[in-house]
């Protein structure tokens, strides 16, 4: 199996990936650890967290060998490319820019572009995305994805936006591919806080509902 086929196995066995979002990239390293701790090994470090190159060189020299470390909020290939040498082995983009994409493919890394409208997702796979970012999910829903999952079973969804502990489960039993999750498990009082022991018990509840939930698919 190929690197890239090994990174989509493990985001679909996992089944979340964990986005992190922040005002400093001090203790970026230490979430990550929680976040490992707790079961979760796919990492999305958004391009908007002050110093996120320096960041995601960092969390994917010292975690290498035990999380996926990609980068998110990528709207441009040029900060595609600059997040690919600091470390990422997926990229994340809130829209569809076929120019990310085709720079994602340069590199042999996963793309995961952002749509919507069963029109753009389809777009999106055509032009070579490897998952689907349903964005923003929150406002339509797992039966959302169940509709979507009707005309375009080919196509490997990723809800964000709006999954939560209550709700991840019904996406994933909807036929998510695997869910994205941001403020919702990393909590702005758990940074606030460095409350990583209660961040790694989260995580390990997610972990615990989806895989329930796969097995019950």
């Amino acid at each position: 199996m190929s690197k890239k086929g090994e990174n989509l196995n493990l985001i679909f066995k996992t089944g979340i990936i964990a986005i992190i979002r922040a005002e400093s990239s001090a203790q970026l390293l230490r979430v990550a650890s929680a976040l490992k701790e707790g079961g979760i090994k796919v990492i999305e470090v958004a391009m908007t967290t002050p110093d996120a190159l320096k960041v995601i060189e960092e969390i994917s020299g010292k975690l290498k060998e035990e999380i996926l470390m990609g980068a998110g909020t990528v709207l441009d290939p040029e900060t595609a490319r600059s997040a690919i040498l600091a470390g990422a082995e997926f990229i994340v983009s809130p829209t569809l820019n076929k120019e990310v994409i085709n720079l994602a493919h340069r590199y042999s890394k996963l793309i995961i572009p952002g749509a919507f409208t069963p029109t753009e997702i389809l777009l999106a796979w055509e032009e070579g995305a490897d998952l689907v970012k349903v964005f923003p999910a929150g406002v339509s829903g797992p039966s959302y994805i169940k509709a979507l999952r009707g005309p375009l079973p080919q196509i490997c969804l990723v809800p964000v936006g709006g999954v939560n502990l209550d709700n991840v489960a019904n996406f994933i039993r909807a036929g998510a591919f695997a869910v994205g999750v941001g403020s919702s498990l990393v909590k702005k009082e758990f940074l606030k806080e460095e409350n990583f022991k209660e961040l790694t018990n989260l995580s390990k509840r997610f972990i615990e509902v989806i895989k329930k939930a796969k097995e019950k698919e």
